[in-house]
């Protein structure tokens, strides 16, 4: 498996979005032991990196399944789970009377930290993500915020998600430059209007993670060799998905680009996992960047 770093850790170029096993578009669930299977075949597969949230539940008051079926899943595997990187994310709220909401204060991320540390079972969040802008409060004091809690020692280090080029650099200004570690965000071949963040993160050496990098769980994944014809050729020509095609193509954007493919099922991993050896010519790789609009 290809290696790419994500601040000072050293991750699989494939990563899984492990959201899919807990919440998804089409409301189709796996069982708790297929959702563990799931996980265990990204790890045998060679994956390092897993994406969780304390949010990716079925309800509400589940919050935290996700992050407990990763903490499962680790603790019953027969490898060595030493090498890998679990990064999960908190600011978005779930409650009866608002199902999403956003806190960025400094005592809710606190409770949100302590209670992935509960639900992961470790002492230490390795990466620890803020998820969605609290459009209420000013974006540095939320900054600020996280900053506090790296030097409580509850996080290691620290990404956002959904977030601007302004919101990128205003991070790096507050926690410090070298201190912000990656950027997720939205970006595939149905969605590539974070390219400038890519382009900023990969100017500033910061990990971009692409989340719903095949096109999401509502189909959009399973349908991107339909919508975009060229992956589906490529792939056809090389013997594999246009899946992988995507995958592989997105790495070539940059070497901090790591997607991480959302998976209920193993086998889905598993192909995603294959695009890290896939390799496209210079042709093939111009070829899917004109089909998304994207001139390099």
């Amino acid at each position: 498996m290809q290696q790419r770093t994500i601040g000072p850790f050293t991750v699989s170029a494939i990563g899984l979005g492990a959201m899919p096993v807990s919440m998804n578009n089409d409301n189709v669930l796996p069982d708790r032991g297929d959702a563990v299977a799931t996980v265990h075949a990204a790890l045998d597969a060679g994956v390092t990196f897993i994406d969780t949230a304390d949010i990716y539940a079925p309800s509400w008051d589940q919050m935290g399944h996700n992050e407990r079926i990763v903490r499962d899943a680790l603790a019953s595997w027969d490898g060595d789970t030493s090498g890998i990187l679990v990064g999960t994310k908190g600011g978005i709220t779930r409650t009866a009377e608002k199902d999403f909401g956003r806190d960025g204060s400094l005592a809710y991320l606190r409770s949100a930290v302590q209670r992935s540390l509960d639900n992961l079972g470790v002492d230490v969040i390795d990466l620890y993500q803020y998820h969605r802008p609290d459009r209420w409060m000013v974006y540095g004091e939320i900054m600020q915020n996280l900053k506090a809690l790296q030097d409580e020692g509850l996080v290691r280090a620290i990404g956002i998600s959904n977030a601007s080029v302004e919101e990128i650099a205003i991070a790096r200004e507050v926690l410090g430059e070298g201190n912000l570690t990656s950027v997720q965000n939205e970006f595939s071949p149905r969605h590539p209007g974070s390219f400038d963040e890519l382009r900023y993160c990969d100017a500033h050496g910061i990990a971009f993670l692409p989340w719903s990098p095949l096109g999401g769980t509502g189909g959009g994944g399973r349908s991107v060799g339909e919508r975009f014809g060229v992956f589906r050729e490529i792939g056809e020509a090389h013997g594999v998905s246009p899946q992988q095609v995507v995958l592989a193509w997105e790495l070539s954007l940059s070497p901090v680009v790591v997607p991480i493919p959302g998976a209920r099922r193993a086998a889905s991993i598993i192909d995603s996992a294959r695009a890290a050896d896939l390799v496209l010519d210079a042709d093939e790789l111009a070829r899917c960047s004109a089909a998304v609009g994207l001139e390099l």
